[in-house]
């Protein structure tokens, strides 16, 4: 355990130099943005998200008015992000909920956030990370669950899993940063097709460089 905390803390002061200023990509205003926009970016890109998000904040300010839309209509104006009837169904359960049990405000902690439709952790640790600025853990995507297997961070599949095994070693005051620097380094460096090892900062910490890149080329353990 101690030595993986080391090995974490020395990935995180890497990806702190190389990402100074990671956020979430996705554009947003308030909670109820964050939250809707998250719903949005499930299998979907975040550049994508952003592209209709603007006109549909500009319709829809409030719970009440997502609470209100007319689930065909909705689906209409978010069909480019893929899964829209589902998404939409969610987004405006979600905020039913919020009308009707949380008195119009996005929930701030993870209990009552678990409660909304469509809302796993992983939307309620970005919801709450980037709505609040509040750490009650680690938001395990694509990009996040990818890169903590091939950094040696974690062998489980389960997004939950994987979480829980990050949470126990990576120090409280990184989780906020944490999520981020990984999508960030994921969408840059690590993508998951072709991984440019080679000019990876983290390749000498990496037990996976040398899956993709043979000794002879990447020659980092020489």
């Amino acid at each position: 355990m101690k030595r993986a905390q080391e090995r974490v803390r020395e990935i995180i002061d890497i990806l702190h130099k190389a990402y100074p200023r990671s956020r979430t990509a996705l554009s947003f205003e308030t909670p109820l943005q964050i939250l809707v926009s998250t719903i949005l970016s499930a299998q979907c890109t975040d550049k994508r998200v952003n592209k209709i998000t603007p006109q549909l904040f500009r319709k829809y300010r409030t719970p009440h008015d997502f609470a209100s839309a007319d689930q065909k209509a909705l689906e209409k104006e978010i069909r480019s992000t893929g899964f829209f009837r589902n998404k939409a169904k969610n987004i405006i359960g979600s905020s039913k909920k919020i009308v009707e049990d949380f008195d119009g405000d996005v929930p701030d902690n993870m209990k009552d956030l678990l409660t909304l439709p469509g809302v796993a952790r992983k939307t309620a640790n970005i919801v709450l990370s980037s709505g609040f600025r509040k750490v009650e853990g680690i938001a395990v995507d694509t990009h996040v669950g990818r890169l903590a297997q091939r950094l040696g961070l974690s062998k489980e599949k389960n997004s939950d899993k994987i979480e829980k095994d990050l949470m126990a070693i990576v120090l409280k005051k990184d989780w906020l940063d944490f999520n981020y620097m990984l999508v960030n380094h994921g969408r840059k460096v690590c993508p998951s097709r072709k991984p440019r090892c080679p000019a990876c900062q983290l390749k000498h910490l990496c037990p996976s460089a040398n899956k993709f890149y043979p000794d002879d080329e990447l020659r980092i353990n020489k």
